[in-house]
């Protein structure tokens, strides 16, 4: 199964992508560990990588597909995965689609969780506020000030990838305002479809 969950910063992606990982046993790929991981490893995609790193420019959309197209390639992805942080443009979303063409492959499903950003930025500045009052250090990613830029550039580059989706026939939706069990609930009933339909 090869899912992309979408969904502005805040919305609860990496909670049911863990629960994902624990029910269905396929991993969830971050294309900020993979691009670390074949830096490392000194992979000819990763190589190419570090070099523009360390000129100080932004990846490509081909390096990062690449980099994808290496990790899907190993035995624990074989199965599937979930995309996490990738595609954030239409641009890489259609480039993903034709490298996984060129693999005999396809995404299963798009899950999109929608969310009410007015009451995400309350409960980031909440979670600051608890976090704050335990004596521990907020995370700069969780200041409202921080958190309404990173709405901002979700709404520009990544949000009309709802659109694409949909236009494929691809895209569902859940309310992510629902409390996190029953956003698993949901979630689960639009991948235990796709497991009904891919065995009947």
């Amino acid at each position: 199964m090869r899912i992309i969950l979408l969904g502005p910063p805040g919305a609860g992606k990496g909670t049911q992508s863990t629960r994902i990982v624990e029910r269905l046993g396929i991993p969830q790929l971050s294309t900020g560990d993979m691009l670390r991981a074949a830096v490392a490893a000194g992979t000819p995609v990763g190589l190419e990588a570090k070099s523009i790193m360390e000129s100080g420019g932004l990846v490509t959309d081909s390096v990062v597909v690449g980099i994808v197209a290496d990790r899907i390639e190993e035995a624990d992805a074989r199965g599937g995965f979930i995309l996490d942080g990738f595609p954030r443009t239409v641009e890489q979303a259609a480039a993903l689609d034709r490298m996984l063409s060129e693999k005999g492959l396809a995404l299963t499903t798009v899950v999109e969780f929608v969310v009410d950003e007015e009451a995400l930025v309350g409960r980031i500045a909440k979670r600051a506020a608890e976090t704050a009052a335990r004596g521990e250090p907020v995370r700069k990613d969780d200041t409202p000030e921080v958190f309404k830029t990173r709405l901002s550039a979700y709404r520009t580059q990544t949000a009309p990838l709802s659109a694409y989706y949909a236009s494929l026939g691809m895209l569902q939706t859940i309310d992510g305002m629902k409390p996190v069990e029953a956003v698993t609930e949901d979630l689960f009933a639009i991948l235990d479809a796709h497991v009904a339909g891919a065995t009947s």
